[in-house]
């Protein structure tokens, strides 16, 4: 956790965090309002979490980390949930195992309710009421606990377009989604950053996790990034030159996976009368050809790029070409739970909101990092192996919860992440 976030003892403090910490929590219970009952409970793969697991997981991290440590005369709502519902703080307890999730019709979902309202309630008392000495640690991991339940909501929506993408009915999780678009990319364009030894990592007051720092320079050639992210159509065309029946183009890993899983486009692309389609949050529609294209892995995006004639860009790249960026586009609040077409004139386009876009960069320490002590040290720190890092958010992420030095990562060869990429060159020319 970023020693960095303080939060002065004062009505004004207490008062606005209180106030974020019910519209983060309502804003979860807003996204499973689609759902029925029968949704909650399903783990379509490993990587997917049941909806009502979400639910708990996050309530059990408040009550865990905050409540357990500075509630007086603290009791656990229920002793079994934090076996239940702990993800994977192994300093904490024993957790019931990941790919089992789905077994668990109980606790049910009205129980769930009941404890989220529960530990709302509490948590709001111990705003409250916490003496001034308590109150900066307690806002710190209140904190912390918010920004990881906007981890969760994206991760939710993500987990519940699989589930239902592997019903042949082709499920509609909201029908009011708006599903077409009359615009079109702009033209590819490759913008020229100058090198050197640029700075990179958070900066300044505000919160950052702990993997986003220390903020440190480091050294990066010329290079070329594009305006905007790889569309569905320049993709298709990848698809129908043969991209994925040429080993030459493909990483070892990534086409023993091509192999392995028949990969033959995105996830979530399938052919209907010849013509590509997309499963989404709203149905199965036809793809949008202007659209970023996304559900890719990193195997696939470097695929792309190699037969392009280009590559990805390193991490350090992506966020110096977007240190003057504004941080807004196509988050979760705009409700269109799709990448959307890139538009405006601004030198990069979409580079927050739609798809988180990937960088050749595995996710490991920056220098000077240090893992924190206790559990919550556990929270990114030990997850820095075999993963490849992303930036700048999806349609799936709330826009209060994004930044320019936000680190996401996940494995390369996964897919039901909102994921897609732009194109880098190296040098100028």
């Amino acid at each position: 956790m970023d020693e960095r976030n303080t939060s002065p003892d004062s009505e004004l403090s207490r008062g606005t965090l209180a106030k974020r910490f019910a519209e983060v929590r309502k804003q979860t219970m807003s996204l499973v309002l689609p759902l029925e009952a029968e949704d909650f409970v399903v783990q379509s793969m490993p990587d997917v979490s049941p909806t009502k697991w979400h639910m708990a997981h996050t309530t059990w991290f408040f009550e865990t980390f905050v409540l357990a440590l500075y509630e007086e005369s603290y009791a656990p709502h229920h002793e079994k949930y934090g076996f239940l519902f702990n993800s994977y703080y192994l300093q904490v307890g024993q957790m019931h195992p990941r790919d089992r999730r789905g077994v668990l019709s109980r606790p049910t979902v009205s129980e769930i309710t009941a404890y989220r309202l529960a530990v709302d309630a509490r948590i709001s008392d111990l705003l409250s009421n916490a003496g001034s000495t308590d109150f900066p640690e307690i806002a710190r991991r209140v904190e912390l606990g918010l920004h990881h339940e906007q981890q969760h909501q994206e991760l939710l929506l993500m987990d519940i377009k699989h589930v239902l993408s592997c019903n042949p009915i082709d499920p509609v999780y909201e029908s009011n989604l708006c599903v077409t678009s009359p615009q079109q990319a702009p033209s590819l364009r490759m913008q020229v950053k100058a090198g050197g030894v640029v700075t990179v990592g958070a900066a300044g007051p505000g919160f950052a996790f702990d993997n986003e720092g220390p903020r440190h320079q480091t050294m990066i050639e010329d290079f070329r990034i594009a305006n905007r992210c790889t569309t569905n159509g320049e993709y298709a065309a990848f698809i129908a030159d043969g991209g994925y029946d040429r080993p030459d183009l493909w990483l070892s890993d990534g086409w023993a996976a091509v192999m392995a899983e028949d990969w033959q486009a995105p996830l979530y692309w399938r052919q209907v009368s010849g013509a590509w389609h997309e499963f989404g949050l709203h149905g199965l529609h036809s793809i949008d050809d202007h659209a970023p294209v996304a559900h890719i892995s990193y195997y696939e995006a470097d695929a792309f790029a190699r037969w392009a004639g280009a590559r990805l860009p390193t991490e350090a790249e992506w966020e110096h070409a977007n240190c003057a960026t504004v941080v807004s586009g196509n988050f979760l609040e705009s409700g269109r739970l799709r990448p959307s077409v890139a538009t405006g004139d601004e030198p990069l386009l979409q580079s927050f909101g739609d798809v988180w876009e990937f960088t050749q960069s595995s996710y490991s320490p920056y220098p000077g990092f240090r893992i924190s002590e206790g559990a919550l040290g556990e929270y990114n720190g030990k997850f820095m192996s075999g993963q490849v890092v992303t930036r700048g958010g999806s349609c799936f992420t709330s826009e209060s919860h994004i930044r320019l030095s936000y680190r996401n990562f996940f494995k390369p060869h996964q897919r039901w992440c909102v994921q897609g990429f732009r194109l880098a060159l190296d040098g100028v020319n």
